[in-house]
């Protein structure tokens, strides 16, 4: 968007940020409180508990805006202003004790673009967003880019692209960990196909794109959010310079994953 457009928008980087950090902080007091309970399923609770503490605050602050959420609310879509949230990215992660990699959502879309994002990362108590883009590490040509993927279904395309690098492979959880890492230059690439929904990526592509990194479809296409249909079922994550390289691989023989 342009300068003017974005300086507009200072409320909702500010909000989404916090509102991410707020669910945050509320799902880890959960879960250290679920442990100690008779709770029958933490994951379930986290995830009613995230949605309704951020749908709650997003229709106090922005009224007239709609609200598309993982849990209950997918079916609002729109062109307009479109606030598109994963109260709890990762909550077969989030079950598990111990486990960093789940996150919080928070995002605006408008006119099908990512334009404001939060991811919370509460377990390592950091929360990445459009509000404070981070400033990616020197890229180092010589050092083995490491490919981030799903630890439970890699995609074979990953592997293509890992080879076709020389890379290694990080298994990871949540989308929203998976791209923060190669936000905090933990990895260089993120590479998804197969299945994904709108909330899974809306918030951490706002941010990478404000971090500088390159964001797309395996084809090449723009992502585009705020459609009827919320499946947005591939996506590439990475640093700018291995682009190119990457596209190489992904663009061979696409086929859309729907």
């Amino acid at each position: 968007m342009a300068a003017v457009e974005q300086q507009d928008l200072i409320a909702e980087h500010r909000d989404a940020a916090a509102l991410a950090t707020m669910a945050g902080q509320a799902l880890l007091e959960l879960r250290t409180n679920g442990s100690n309970s008779r709770l029958r399923d933490v994951g379930a609770a986290g995830d009613r508990l995230a949605h309704q503490l951020l749908v709650k605050e997003l229709n106090r602050l922005y009224p007239d805006d709609d609200v598309r959420s993982e849990e209950g609310l997918e079916h609002v879509s729109g062109s307009g202003r479109l606030w598109i949230i994963d109260p709890l990215d990762g909550t077969r992660e989030f079950r598990q004790p111990g486990r960093p990699d789940w996150a919080v959502h928070v995002a605006l879309a408008i006119g099908g673009l990512a334009v404001v994002g939060a991811v919370a990362l509460p377990a390592i108590d950091v929360t990445l967003s459009t509000a404070a883009p981070r400033e990616l590490d020197p890229f180092d040509p010589a050092v083995a880019p490491r490919v981030v993927v799903s630890r439970s279904r890699p995609p074979e395309v990953a592997y293509e692209v890992a080879d076709a690098l020389g890379g290694v492979m990080i298994p990871m959880g949540s989308a929203g960990a998976k791209i923060g890492a190669v936000i905090m230059g933990l990895a260089d690439v993120y590479i998804h196909a197969g299945g994904q929904y709108e909330w899974d990526s809306c918030a951490p592509v706002a941010v990478a794109e404000a971090s500088g990194l390159h964001t797309s479809r395996l084809n090449g296409d723009p992502l585009r959010y705020g459609a009827l249909d919320a499946w947005l079922p591939d996506l590439i994550v990475c640093r700018r310079e291995l682009a190119e390289a990457v596209l190489a691989v992904t663009t061979q023989d696409y086929r859309p994953y729907y």
